[in-house]
């Protein structure tokens, strides 16, 4: 099961005078990753460099900003690959020391940095979510709205046409319970939506 992190961990590393100081924390896709490294370059101005690995399924990426070529991103895309982790960045800030490590130096000194801050981090199950949505007669939207809130479903979305129509979000394993649950107490009055996601029953 994949992981996700509930709030960010950091860890600092000092080898040979040069300072790496790494952060993990939950990260949604490519943009918003991008838009924390600006930050962190802006907040570490005199940094040799800023490298980060992001691990979220299609937008992941991997930038050794300068480091020698697989040095740093790479490795640490690996050790979050390995901890099981999605939507998840890892950067670490370095500080020239003016000791050069090598290549296998450095990729020692990314990877521990990240491991390190991975060891403090409170990591939290990645539940698949299902995207649902029904068409209602009016008589019956409290019917469904109950049975959602008792199925700690998360309302998305209600429109009031000719009928109701709710969108709503819950974890997939319980979406069928719920779909059975409403289709019998709905008698055949609830019409299931073939949009993007919605079951067919």
């Amino acid at each position: 099961m994949p992981f996700s992190l509930a709030t960010p961990a950091h860890h600092e590393l000092v080898i040979k005078k040069s300072r790496f100081i790494a952060c993990v924390e939950p990260m949604p896709g490519r943009e918003a990753a991008q838009a924390r490294v600006a930050q962190l370059k802006a907040e570490h101005p005199d940094a040799a460099h800023v490298c980060w690995a992001l691990l979220a399924g299609g937008q992941s990426a991997a930038n050794d900003d300068g480091e020698p070529g697989g040095t740093a991103g790479r490795p640490m895309l690996d050790v979050l690959r390995h901890q099981d982790l999605q939507g998840v960045m890892a950067s670490v800030v370095r500080y020239f020391g003016g000791v050069k490590l090598g290549a296998g130096g450095l990729v020692r000194a990314y990877t521990d940095a990240v491991a390190q801050a991975l060891l403090r981090a409170d990591k939290i199950p990645l539940i698949q979510q299902a995207h649902l949505a029904c068409s209602v007669p009016y008589a019956l939207e409290g019917l469904v709205r109950r049975e959602l809130e008792l199925a700690q479903a998360q309302l998305q979305e209600v429109s009031h046409g000719s009928v109701v129509t709710l969108h709503w979000t819950m974890p997939e394993t319980d979406a069928p319970a719920l779909v059975q649950r409403l289709g019998d107490k709905g008698q055949g009055q609830l019409g299931w939506l073939d949009s993007e996601n919605a079951p067919h029953v």
